[in-house]
């Protein structure tokens, strides 16, 4: 070849950065990374499960407190009509009681002055009929009640 009077010089140029040994894993740290995401996690769902639970008892002790609440105040309720119905059908009979007294008295009079001509007294006795069945259905009543 010619020699042409350039010369040719070949550069080697070296890197600035000296060429490392490629890393090695470091299985240490990621097995402690993925084990404090799973004690992390793991504390979440106890700690969500124990605030449910807590949540949910007093949830219930509220409901059961306002159950009782209105029980007791249905109670209250019950009773006071069942002694005003009791006492208005006590009130009831004795007024009965003192109609049919009134009427036995009538018809012990009108028998006392009837003749053979007029027959009152089965008219008296028919009102004194339906009064003590009217009496009798009170009293089966007021059993009821009870």
């Amino acid at each position: 070849m010619r020699e042409t009077g350039l010369e040719t010089t070949q550069t080697v140029q070296h890197d600035t950065y000296p060429e490392r040994a490629p890393r090695r894993k470091r299985r240490g740290a990621m097995l402690f990374f993925a084990l404090l995401w799973l004690i992390l996690i793991a504390g979440g769902i106890t700690g969500a499960k124990w605030y449910s639970d807590r949540i949910q008892e007093q949830v219930s002790a509220d409901l059961e407190r306002q159950t009782a609440g209105q029980i007791a105040a249905m109670q209250k309720d019950y009773d006071a009509r069942m002694t005003w119905m009791e006492n208005d059908y006590k009130e009831q009979l004795t007024q009965m009681e003192s109609k049919i007294q009134t009427l036995n008295e009538l018809l012990t009079f009108a028998k006392d002055n009837a003749d053979s001509k007029t027959d009152n007294s089965n008219k008296l006795y028919t009102q004194l009929a339906e009064v003590k069945k009217q009496l009798n259905e009170l009293k089966r009543n007021l059993d009821v009640l009870k």
